[in-house]
C-alpha cells in the first residue's frame, strides 16, 4: 500500500497532457518501444486526428519499486465531466501549463475541480524547449494563483522527454500514498466503464477497501445487480489480467453484464453477500444541449436506434428519446454536455455506423410554469404551449471567465454584452492577462459564442462555462409557412425582443434555397397568428404562346388567362404543397 501512487494530468485543451503520458510510459518502460506511438493512450481515430483527448483512460507503471497508476484526462469543457471522475478516484494531480500560452480557463477550471477533492497539486511547465517560452513569467502566474514556493515549481518538455523523470519522482514523493482503512469489505467505486462485444461490460475501478478476486461474484450498490468477476486485472495500457485487485489499486473487473446502465459509473462495487455504505460518487451529469437527430432515409431509423444505443454504452453522458417530426420522420431528440459533444457525436455515427443525418437546431432546457400551476421541461419549439396558458419561464444561465490579453477587454465586453451576459468582476493573473466573469444565459453561448470571442480576440482567448441556475426570460415560439403551411422543423424558441431580426433571416435564407414551383410561393415567420416577415418566390413559368405565331394578340392573351386561372386553381385545391430539401433545412439550421 505505501508504494502505491494514484494520480492524474489537468490542464487546458493542447498543454500536452497526452504527450507528457507518452514520456512515462517510455521511462518507465510500461510499453515496448516497438508498439510505442505518439498519443498512445488516445484509443479513438477521432481523438487521434482531432490531437484531443475525448475519454479519461488509466495506465499502471511501475518506477523504481513503486505503482504509479496515472489517469489521462481531457482538456475541452464538454469533457470536465470525465476530469472529476478521474479526480475522485485518486490523490494527487500534475497541473500542467503550457510554457507558451500560460494559465488558461481549463486549467483554472480543472484546478479548482482537484482541490474541491483535496488532492496534492505538482505544478508542472510544459514545452519548455519551444523558442517563445516564458518560463519566468508563467512560474510567477503560477505563485500568484497556487500561492506556492518557486522552487515546488517543475519544468518539462513531454516532446523531448526533459524533466520528466523530476515528475515522476515528484509523485513518488509528494503525492500521498492510498489510505489503509479498518474495513476489509470490499468497496470499489467505478469512475468509468465501457461496453465490449466479447466481453460484455468492462468496469474501471479504484479499490477503497478489501479485494477483489478472479470468478467472485460481485453485486452493484446503486442498482442491485449482480454478476461474476469474471476477470480481474491493470491497465497497461491494454488490459493485463492479474487475477485480483487489492486496497489502493486502479483497475479493471469484467462483469459480463449487458449494459452500461447495469453498471453505472459511480456505483460502488461490493461482494454478493456484504451489506455496505456506498462511496461517496459524484454529481450526476445534467445535459444543457439538445438537438432532434434524424437519418435522412426514412427506413435507416433501426440502424440509427441500435448506433445511439452502442454510443450511449461508451457515453455515460448522452440521453436521448425517441421524436416524431411531421417533415423529418422518427428520431431522437438527445441531450448533450455542449456542442464539441455534440459534434463529436455526430461525427462518430457518420464514421462508425456509416449514416446520413439532419441534425436540428440545438437548444436548451426550458421549464416552464403553466397558468394552472403545473410545471413541463421544454426542449423543443414544438412542446412550447400557447402564450395564454404561460405563467413564466425560465432557461438555464452560466457562469462564463474569459482569459484574455488585456487590449482585446472592450472587444469582449461588446459581444458578451450583445449575447446578454452580465459583467461581475475582473481578476489579473499577471501584468497582461485577465480573468473577466459573467454571467449569461447558456442559449446565447450555444451558436457561433466561440468563433466569435476568438475573432474579437484574434484568437488568445479561451473561455470555460459552468451551469449557474435558472432565470426568468421572456421568449415565445417563431413558427415558419411555407405556400401558408406550417413546417414544424422549422420552428424555433427566439426572445421576444430578437423575433423580428430573426424571423427576417430565416424567411430571407428560405428564398436563397428553396426550389421554384409552378405557382408563387409564400414564405412567411409568423409569432400566434401574426406573420411577422415575409418573401415571396415568383412562379416557374412556362411559355404557354411558344405554338402561335403571329395573328391578332388576343390569342395571346387568351392563352396567358387560361394558365393563370389553372395556377391559382391549382393553389385553391391545396395541390401547391412543398417538399422543402434536406439541404433547406441545414442553411436554415446554419444561421
Amino acid at each position: 500500500m505505501n508504494n502505491i501512487r494514484n494520480f492524474c494530468i489537468i490542464a487546458h485543451i493542447d498543454h500536452g497532457k497526452s504527450t507528457l503520458a507518452d514520456r512515462m510510459l517510455e521511462i518507465t518502460k510500461t510499453v515496448d518501444k516497438r508498439k510505442m506511438k505518439n498519443q498512445i493512450l488516445d484509443r479513438m481515430d477521432l481523438e487521434r486526428e482531432r490531437g484531443i483527448t475525448i475519454k479519461l483512460q488509466p495506465v499502471t507503471m511501475e518506477h523504481e519499486g513503486y505503482q504509479l497508476n496515472l489517469i489521462d484526462t481531457p482538456g475541452h469543457v464538454d469533457f470536465s465531466y470525465e476530469v472529476s471522475r478521474s479526480l475522485a478516484a485518486v490523490e494527487g494531480a500534475v497541473l500542467l501549463v503550457d510554457a507558451t500560452q500560460g494559465i488558461q480557463a481549463q486549467t483554472l477550471a480543472n484546478l479548482y475541480l482537484a482541490m474541491e477533492q483535496n488532492l496534492e497539486i505538482i505544478p508542472v511547465i510544459n514545452k519548455i524547449d519551444l523558442p517563445a517560452a516564458d518560463i519566468k513569467g508563467t512560474k510567477a502566474s503560477i505563485v500568484k494563483l497556487l500561492g506556492c514556493k518557486e522552487e515546488e515549481i517543475l519544468t518539462a518538455s513531454g516532446k523531448t522527454g526533459q524533466g520528466v523523470e523530476n515528475i515522476l519522482q515528484a509523485v513518488i514523493k509528494r503525492v500521498p500514498a492510498p489510505k489503509i482503512s479498518s474495513n476489509n469489505i470490499l468497496r470499489a467505486m467505478i469512475f468509468d466503464s465501457v461496453f465490449d462485444e466479447y466481453k460484455g461490460v468492462v468496469a474501471y475501478v479504484r479499490i477503497f477497501d478489501g479485494e477483489i478476486k478472479k470468478g467472485e461474484n460481485i453485486k452493484m450498490v446503486a442498482t442491485k445487480y449482480e454478476s461474476d468477476a469474471i476477470d480481474v486485472g491493470v491497465f497497461k495500457p491494454d488490459y493485463l489480467s492479474t487475477g485480483q485487485l487489492r486496497t489502493g489499486q486502479i483497475g479493471y473487473v469484467i462483469t459480463g453484464l449487458k449494459s452500461v446502465e447495469e453498471c453505472k459509473v459511480g456505483d460502488t462495487i461490493t461482494l454478493k453477500k456484504s451489506f455496505v455504505e456506498p462511496l461517496a460518487g459524484y454529481k450526476e451529469v445534467k445535459p444543457m444541449v439538445f438537438a432532434g437527430i434524424f437519418a435522412k432515409e426514412g427506413n435507416e431509423y433501426e440502424e440509427l436506434r441500435d448506433a445511439i444505443g452502442k454510443l450511449k454504452l461508451s457515453d455515460s453522458s448522452l440521453v436521448y428519446e425517441p421524436e416524431h417530426s411531421q417533415a423529418l420522420g422518427f428520431g431522437f431528440r438527445c441531450g448533450f454536455l455542449g456542442l464539441l459533444h455534440l459534434e463529436i457525436f455526430q461525427e462518430r455515427l457518420r464514421r462508425d455506423f456509416d449514416l446520413d443525418l439532419v441534425v436540428t437546431t440545438p437548444s436548451v432546457a426550458y421549464h416552464l410554469t403553466k397558468t394552472d400551476g403545473s410545471q413541463i421541461v421544454v426542449r423543443s419549439a414544438l412542446n412550447l404551449p400557447e402564450a395564454s396558458q404561460i405563467a413564466e419561464i425560465k432557461e438555464p444561465w452560466v457562469t462564463l471567465d474569459v482569459i484574455s490579453p488585456k487590449e482585446y477587454m472592450g472587444g469582449i465586453m461588446s459581444l458578451v454584452t450583445e449575447k446578454r451576459g452580465t459583467y461581475v468582476n475582473t481578476e489579473y493573473i499577471d501584468d497582461n492577462r485577465v480573468v473577466l466573469h459573467y454571467k449569461m444565459p447558456m442559449s446565447t453561448i450555444l451558436t457561433d459564442f466561440y468563433d466569435k470571442i476568438k475573432s474579437a480576440t484574434s484568437g488568445y482567448a479561451s473561455i470555460n462555462y459552468e451551469f449557474f441556475n435558472y432565470q426568468s426570460t421572456e421568449v415565445q415560439r417563431l413558427d415558419v409557412l411555407v405556400a401558408e403551411e406550417a413546417v414544424e422543423a422549422l420552428a424555433t424558441i427566439v426572445y421576444k425582443d430578437e423575433a423580428f431580426k430573426r424571423g427576417k433571416e430565416i424567411v430571407n435564407t428560405l428564398k436563397e434555397t428553396l426550389p421554384r414551383q409552378q405557382f408563387v410561393l409564400k414564405i412567411q415567420a409568423a409569432i400566434g397568428g401574426k406573420v411577422i416577415a415575409a418573401e415571396r418566390i415568383s412562379a416557374l413559368r412556362k411559355d404557354v404562346t411558344a405554338k402561335l405565331y403571329g395573328g391578332d394578340v388576343s390569342r395571346k392573351r387568351k392563352l396567358l388567362e387560361k394558365q393563370k386561372k389553372g395556377k391559382k386553381k391549382m393553389m385553391s385545391m391545396g395541390k401547391g404543397k412543398v417538399d422543402i430539401p434536406p439541404e433547406t433545412f441545414l442553411a436554415v439550421l446554419k444561421k
